[in-house]
């Protein structure tokens, strides 16, 4: 995993090297929209497959997150990134990975996935010998039971897992994120 991850890494670092040329003629919005194909789409390609996986080996995923976010706002080498990364609206490398996730399972948990997606995963309530338990009526789905850990990072595992940590209210959720923004808006008042 950890040569996919470099592959990745300096196949954008090579993008920022080239956008870094142009970067004089291009304001900070410019730079921002041709980042977002060359890079971050590369970024979020298939990173449900690195789920689980260390931090020290998702790190240059995040370095090279955090070399668009210098290049887009004209930062210095050493700059506190977490604040550019705030005024950007860009999560963390592995908070992407697990909001990725996330909304595959929600995708899965409204019929809105592809097939070969919602084969891959069990609903609780789907298991007939659970019919008259108390969590046959939750929207969690079942974890497969692995024995290596290397089987922990494929999405059938991965993804219920990560799905199951989410509050009951966010599981709930069948139409667009609007529902959430008024409750949570509701809540604070």
């Amino acid at each position: 995993m950890q040569r996919h991850v470099n592959k990745v890494a300096s196949a954008c670092f090579f993008h920022i090297r080239r956008l870094k040329q142009i970067r004089r003629l291009l304001g900070p919005e410019a730079t921002a929209t041709l980042i977002s194909p060359f890079v971050l789409s590369r970024l979020d390609y298939c990173n449900a497959i690195i789920a689980g996986l260390p931090k020290v080996t998702i790190a240059p995923l995040q370095r090279v997150q955090n070399a668009a976010a210098r290049l887009i706002l004209h930062l210095a080498p050493h700059d506190h990134m977490t604040a550019a990364l705030c005024h950007l609206h860009w999560l963390p490398v592995q908070y992407r990975i697990i909001y990725k996730l996330c909304l595959l399972m929600h995708l899965i948990h409204i019929h809105k996935a592809p097939s070969y997606l919602k084969d891959t995963v069990t609903a609780t309530a789907s298991v007939s010998s659970r019919g008259r338990l108390w969590s046959a009526s939750s929207y969690r789905y079942e974890q497969p039971r692995m024995r290596l850990k290397f089987g922990r990072r494929c999405f059938s595992y991965a993804a219920p897992v990560t799905w199951n940590t989410l509050p009951p209210l966010l599981q709930q959720l069948t139409n667009s994120l609007g529902y959430l923004a008024r409750t949570c808006l509701r809540r604070k008042a």
